[in-house]
């Protein structure tokens, strides 16, 4: 796993553990962590969800890579 796979994977664990605390508590971390500043909490939020996206697209990525894998290994 890379350096950036990495980064994007803590954004997208701080975003998951933001919603579970607004979702169990109404406690949001981005706005507490941010005092309520707007612009902050939507370059955060911008952040997480890229780097949510980019997760995706290297789970498929992953999937893929080991589909072809296991057809060139049973031939």
């Amino acid at each position: 796993m890379s350096i950036f796979q990495k980064i994007c994977l803590v954004f997208t664990i701080i975003g998951g553990i933001n919603w579970g605390l607004v979702g169990l508590f109404d406690f949001n971390l981005v706005t507490f962590i941010t005092m309520g500043e707007n612009i902050f909490s939507k370059i955060i939020y911008t952040l997480v969800a890229i780097c949510a996206i980019i997760n995706i697209l290297i789970f498929f990525y992953h999937l893929e890579r080991k589909e072809k894998d296991l057809e060139y290994s049973t031939r």
